[in-house]
């Protein structure tokens, strides 16, 4: 069996690199190479040699989606899909109400049943992630704004197609949608992808953080594997798919500082079963069965590519964007995947899907997949075309639907702002006390009452669960918005404070609910409005300002892992003194500076600028000379102003960039040296001391008592002068 297993890995491997470098030969996307390579390798192809067993191609099929969907995890975090999230999650409805509406009529004008019609629709309105992910990735198109926002409805899609799924089951069973189940697995679905990216952006970044200097490559890519794969576990035992685990996983580390160089140690893994999902989906090809059901295979290809681009480029369109992106999306939309065939193979399990549908849709995905290429290239010509002919009046208004920026007063916009952080407040610390209460409530009492009887047990399990809740009870009673928020809303309009006093009553009556209800569980719903509305109302009268304090440091944690990377580019949240941020950008290919000298490029001089470091794969350069050159990859340390940093940063990131990063360095880091009255440094300047050769430091600034003084070169060395500078930890103790 292991033999076997071997074997058929080594015989398609080696077929599908000899047939992906006849394409590249011949200038074709490498995916159509895999699904050749696989229809040569199936039973359907039978002048050369086939696999032993196909079970074995499925299971490393499977590890192949896994390990794609987590590495499409890390390039699109949480807080892109919710930036995204409005124009995503509309223009996915659109495209899967519009499908299945479609697939339905199809079904019906082939002579299928009802609900075999109905299988259909939901087949043909799920576009392929890993198909279209990999198109992108091989037209080098991976990066533009289309692709972005193609992803983000991509991933809505996966979401709604688990839900799919549950209504599809339901009427192949009942005949009829039930629609508690419907919205229990929506209310499901939320609630765990809510509790893993509270508990995994709190935590994650943290711990990876503490252990950054001891993590090599092989460290990094088996941790990096261990978190995927265990997510995708716990996502199966949770009830949902290996694959939305894996994605999820990625998304969480997506935020940290780290993602892009697990991303580059995991891309050879990803390659390689990424390679062996689409070979195993070209072994699906028979010709047979294509010449016997011709027909229809065509009239669902044709309506799946006319469909796909309709409806994706009016969602696209209707949620704001321009008229460009919306055309291109809707043309790398124009396939069928995965999901398809497992909403196919739920069908047949059910007994309710005709055997012959399982091989039209199987020809259909491959016939899609072979051209989805060729239309996201023709989708730029067409835009071109479109620009050109498209009417005056139709132009004004898509103009005006895609404008990003529209006129809102300061008021409205702040309003909205507080409105929305109210929202989100509630809704993640109330699914966090949901969660505290089912466990508490399902493992912790059974547990006590095992041992304790009674009231007595029942008292203990209320103590611990309010115990476990009270700073998340506490968190949801704070205001979300700040004070001189609230002010400037009622100086702008009186009629906002009674707003404000209602979400006020609103989030203390939620709190004090969950509160009631984990006291009258146990003891009556009499004695837990009484002793729970009394217990509420205590804790709120002497909760102390230290705990207040506190509960703010953990949301400023929060808040900091999740925009960990963004800080570290931007330099936000690393203050050094006065009005100094160090950040962290990485150089792009369309870099100015990029091969030339530091002393030749004046970055000083022109933007006002210090570079503090280079990182460059595992070498790093701490405190560069001016005979230092830029390469695109290089992780640049800058130290400056936040607009001087904001200033420079699209110079340096211009152009698409792959990460760089390797093995770990020493960090450079931001310390500070006070000078002694028999320091050598005494009497010397800047310029004379020349510790950046000397000692690879920058000096930022040099304080002398309450004064900071901003380094020239001829500025002198006073005894008590504080040096702060940038350095490695060990270059800061030899000057020490």
């Amino acid at each position: 069996m292991i033999e076997d297993l071997i074997t058929d890995l080594a015989f398609i491997l080696i077929l599908g690199a000899i047939v992906t470098v006849l394409f590249k030969w011949i200038r074709q996307p490498v995916v159509l190479g895999y699904i050749v390579a696989g229809f040569l390798a199936s039973p359907n192809f039978t002048y050369l040699p086939t696999v032993a067993h196909a079970d074995n191609i499925d299971f490393w099929a499977e590890i192949g989606i896994v390990v794609l969907l987590f590495s499409l995890g890390l390039e699109f975090s949480f807080k892109k899909l919710l930036s995204a999230g409005g124009s995503a999650i509309v223009t996915a409805l659109i495209i899967i109400i519009g499908m299945m509406a479609t697939g339905c009529a199809i079904g019906r004008l082939l002579g299928f049943s009802q609900i075999n019609s109905l299988f259909l629709g939901g087949m043909i309105s799920m576009s392929s992630t890993t198909i279209i992910l990999k198109a992108l990735t091989d037209l080098g198109l991976r990066h533009r704004r289309f692709a972005s926002q193609v992803l983000a409805v991509l991933i809505v899609e996966d979401l709604f197609a688990v839900v799919m799924m549950v209504i599809l089951s339901s009427i192949a069973i009942n005949q009829t949608v039930e629609g508690g189940e419907m919205l229990y697995s929506i209310a499901k679905l939320a609630f765990f992808l809510i509790i893993w990216f509270l508990v995994g952006t709190y935590m994650l970044p943290s711990a990876l953080n503490m252990i950054r200097r001891h993590l090599t490559d092989e460290t990094l890519l088996v941790i990096s594997m261990a978190l995927c794969l265990g997510m995708a576990v716990f996502s199966v035992l949770c009830g949902f798919s290996l694959a939305l685990g894996a994605f999820v996983m990625g998304s969480i580390i997506a935020g940290t500082s780290m993602a892009e160089r697990i991303e580059h140690v995991i891309s050879p893994i990803k390659d390689l079963f990424g390679a062996v999902f689409f070979i195993s989906v070209g072994m699906m090809v028979n010709p047979s069965v294509i010449a016997d059901y011709w027909q229809p295979i065509l009239v669902i290809s044709l309506a799946v590519i006319a469909g796909m681009i309709t409806f994706g480029t009016f969602g696209m369109l209707v949620t704001g964007q321009t008229l460009r992106v919306a055309i291109r999306s809707g043309f790398a939309l124009t396939q069928i995947g995965e999901f398809s065939f497992i909403i196919a193979t739920l069908g047949m399990s059910l007994g309710v899907l005709d055997s012959n549908i399982y091989p039209i849709v199987v020809a259909v995905s491959v016939l899609t997949t072979f051209t989805t290429p060729y239309f996201i290239r023709l989708s730029e010509p067409v835009c071109e075309f479109s620009e050109k002919h498209l009417p005056r009046r139709l132009r004004f208004l898509i103009d005006r639907y895609s404008a990003t920026a529209r006129a809102e007063s300061e008021t409205k916009t702040l309003w909205k702002s507080v409105l929305r952080r109210y929202i989100w407040r509630i809704l993640l610390y109330g699914i966090v006390l949901t969660a505290i209460t089912i466990l508490c409530k399902s493992y912790l009492a059974t547990f006590i009452a095992a041992y304790i009887h009674g009231w007595t047990g029942r008292l203990l399990t209320c103590v611990i669960t309010l115990a476990a809740m009270s700073p998340f009870l506490l968190a949801l009673t704070y205001p979300a918005s700040k004070a001189t928020e609230r002010k400037r809303l009622r100086e702008a309009n009186a009629r906002f404070d009674l707003p404000l006093i209602v979400m006020s009553l609103f989030r203390l009556m939620i709190a004090m609910g969950f509160v009631v209800y984990v006291i009258g569980n146990s003891f009556g719903w009499a004695t837990g409005i009484t002793l729970g509305g009394a217990t509420f109302a205590l804790g709120s009268i002497f909760i102390s300002r230290r705990v207040h304090h506190r509960l703010a440091r953990i949301e400023s944690k929060f808040l900091n892992n999740l925009n960990e990377r963004e800080l570290r580019r931007s330099g936000a949240n690393n203050n050094l003194v006065s009005d100094m941020h160090m950040a962290f950008v990485q150089v792009g290919y369309d870099c100015p500076f990029v091969g030339e000298r530091l002393s030749f490029s004046n970055v000083r001089r022109r933007y006002g600028v210090n570079i503090a470091s280079i990182q460059r794969g595992g070498c790093m350069i701490p405190v560069p000379g001016g005979n230092e050159r830029l390469y695109p990859g290089d992780n640049v340390g800058i130290i400056g102003t936040e607009e001087q940093i904001q200033r420079i940063t699209p110079l340096m990131e211009a152009g698409e960039h792959e990460s760089a990063y390797s093995s770990p360095a020493e960090e450079v880091r931001f310390d500070h040296v006070q000078l002694s009255e028999k320091s050598p440094l005494i009497g010397q300047t800047v310029a004379s001391a020349d510790l950046r050769n000397s000692f690879r430091a920058l000096i930022v600034a040099i304080q002398r008592g309450r004064e900071y003084i901003t380094p020239e070169a001829d500025t002198e060395f006073h005894a008590g002068d504080v040096l702060w500078l940038v350095a490695q930890p060990s270059t800061t103790e030899a000057l020490h």
